[in-house]
């Protein structure tokens, strides 16, 4: 059997902790580091595997560190700038900072320079999926690097967590379609939610109207899996959040205005939907917009009006 390489993990969160059970699934030797103490000693404990006390001893020695962190400033503080040993001062030549978060471009380009200077090798690949994707190792990466090389050597650990890898560019390209990918599927779900306001305000069946738009040109991710299952039926369980979404959205239109590109649709959807997420609070579900809408237009949107 081939030897598998050593992993360090940092960032234990509800993505974080399923992708690390695909790599001990097959096989690798995981290191995990988490901010929350508590959160990395009981995954630890329960998992069998190596808990790091800083990112120093999470860092040391290992072939892949992978961060799967809430956005690219966490992932350079702890590459740059963090007290317990930061991780471009620990990681031997050769390692591989793999970052599966969502993180601003341009960022990651500059971070990759640093470590590049220092001998270390840098790939990003940022996912799709969700929570049930990393549960069955079904994820979808969108994979930048800073060679060809090694790129393919992430395979070794992107093919158990996911189940397809798209080699969209250099540094910076994976992370740049990710939250393209994020902006599209997001103005989807938010047309989607006006649609049905403004049909239901006139009279139509919201329920029926999603069943029209999936057999005609206004299918999209929303329609076909999210306006029925969670926002009509009122389950708001994705586990995607609204502030990710939010995220994510900022980020891709804070990337047109670095390259000075006039894209109004994306700047409104993200101020869209960071009044909703400050409406609605911390943790809201993303589909819990149809919430704010509802405030708004001072009607509760249902199955049947």
């Amino acid at each position: 059997m081939a030897t598998k390489s050593d992993v360090g993990f940092v960032g234990i969160g509800e993505m974080g902790s399923r992708m690390i059970e695909r790599l001990l699934e097959a096989g690798h030797p995981v290191a995990v580091y988490d901010a929350d103490k508590d959160r990395q000693k009981e995954f630890a404990r329960s998992h069998q595997v190596r808990s790091a006390e800083t990112l120093k001893e999470v860092g040391e020695g290992v072939d892949f560190l992978i961060t799967m962190l809430p956005d690219g400033h966490v992932v350079r503080n702890c590459y740059l700038e963090a007290e317990d040993g930061a991780l471009a001062k620990v990681l031997k030549p050769g390692c591989i900072a793999l970052d599966t978060s969502s993180s601003d471009p341009l960022g990651t380009r500059e971070l990759a320079k640093v470590l590049a200077e220092r001998g270390i090798r840098w790939a990003e690949a940022p996912v799709s999926g969700g929570i049930v994707g990393a549960e069955k190792g079904e994820l979808v990466f969108m994979v930048g690097g800073d060679s060809p090389e090694t790129i393919e050597k992430c395979r070794e650990v992107l093919d158990v967590m996911g189940h397809q890898s798209f080699v969209v560019g250099g540094v910076g390209n994976g992370h740049a379609m990710k939250c393209l990918n994020n902006y599209v599927s997001s103005t989807g779900f938010l047309a989607g939610l006006e649609a049905l306001m403004i049909g239901a305000k006139f009279g139509l069946d919201p329920s029926i109207m999603v069943d029209v738009l999936n057999e005609s040109t206004g299918r999209n991710h929303a329609t076909r899996l999210t306006l029925k299952q969670e926002v009509l039926s009122r389950e708001f369980a994705t586990m995607f959040k609204l502030a990710l979404q939010a995220k994510d959205v900022k980020i891709a239109a804070c990337l047109a205005d670095d390259l000075a590109l006039n894209a109004p649709l994306v700047r409104q959807a993200w101020a869209l939907l960071a009044r909703s997420n400050e409406t609605l609070g911390p943790g809201a579900d993303h589909t819990e917009t149809v919430k704010y809408y509802e405030k708004l237009n001072k009607m509760v949107l249902s199955a049947k009006q």
